[in-house]
């Protein structure tokens, strides 16, 4: 889908200026301004709620994430194209480099919480399921899950089954380095679209294993956000590690049946199984694994 058409509707008879925004690789992102106001435009990609994305929650999330500051102000959604607007955010991604530093640990944790801690969303993200309905969904299309998904899979039931039930919280699911944007000292999230009640130890560990943090940094965002280090919680973050790549994978052997666009799925999905079989064979989550057997 084009964005004029949909410019036009949401901004009838106005000029606009409309330019695409790189970066994503499950949507359409669009700047655009008019009258010295920008917004972003985002057109939802094809047959994205086979991958457990609701347009209607992450609408609905945008607007709780914009409630308590940690998502830019929603602007107009519609529904049946899949199209959410939200105001531009001037500023600057970080780098993965910076990104572990105690200074955005601590801003993470300023943005993320508050929303941990607001209001329901009408969706439920569980990352032990997703990867089943995901794995599903891809040998229905015709694309091979690969042999790596069974092992991980066995590694997943354990992991279950030693964190037992957890309570459902709002969470965003993909903490993506590129979801961040630093506006002066502020500390923006964007691309709530697979928000979802969930479990929040997924989501930290998603920040964590995406934004490469280590040990003493995944100490840092555990005193950060709890106010101390346990660990139980320190054990907990280190085996979601391995779910949200395990997450990662299967989110692109699915997208290999469904995106148009140009993008190397199947690589990316071999480099989160092989990160998350790196992640299973280290003394850290082994320790980690036996912590929860003991606690």
């Amino acid at each position: 889908m084009q964005p004029e058409p949909l410019a036009a509707r949401l901004w009838p008879g106005r000029t606009l200026q409309i330019e695409p925004l790189g970066g994503g690789i499950t949507n359409h992102n669009f700047k655009v301004s008019l009258d010295g106001e920008a917004y972003v435009l985002r057109i939802g990609g094809k047959d994205t709620e086979l991958l457990g994305i609701d347009r209607r929650a992450e609408h609905a999330a945008a607007l709780a994430a914009a409630a308590v500051g940690a998502g830019p102000e929603v602007v107009a959604f519609l529904e049946d194209e899949g199209a959410l607007v939200t105001r531009f955010v001037e500023g600057r991604p970080l780098p993965v480099e910076e990104m572990r530093s105690p200074q955005a640990i601590a801003r993470v944790v300023d943005a993320l919480r508050p929303f941990h801690e607001g209001r329901a969303i009408p969706a439920r993200f569980d990352s032990f399921q997703v990867v089943k309905t995901y794995a599903t969904a891809a040998s229905e299309r015709g694309v091979r899950v690969p042999e790596a998904y069974q092992r991980a899979a066995e590694v997943a039931t354990r992991i279950a089954t030693l964190r037992g039930p957890q309570a459902p919280r709002p969470c965003h699911n993909d903490l993506l380095n590129a979801n961040f944007i630093l506006d002066d000292s502020r500390l923006w999230i964007v691309d709530w679209e697979y928000a979802g009640m969930g479990d929040i130890f997924f989501d930290l560990a998603n920040f964590s294993v995406n934004n490469e943090l280590g040990p003493d940094e995944d100490d840092e965002l555990l005193g950060a956000y709890f106010g101390d280090r346990t660990d139980r919680d320190a054990a907990s973050l280190a085996v979601m590690r391995f779910m949200s790549d395990f997450r990662e994978a299967m989110w692109g052997v699915l997208q290999q049946a469904l995106s148009e666009l140009d993008f190397d799925f199947a690589e990316y999905a071999q480099r989160h199984f092989e990160r998350l079989e790196r992640t299973a064979a280290a003394p850290r989550f082994r320790a980690a694994l036996h912590a929860l057997e003991s606690s």
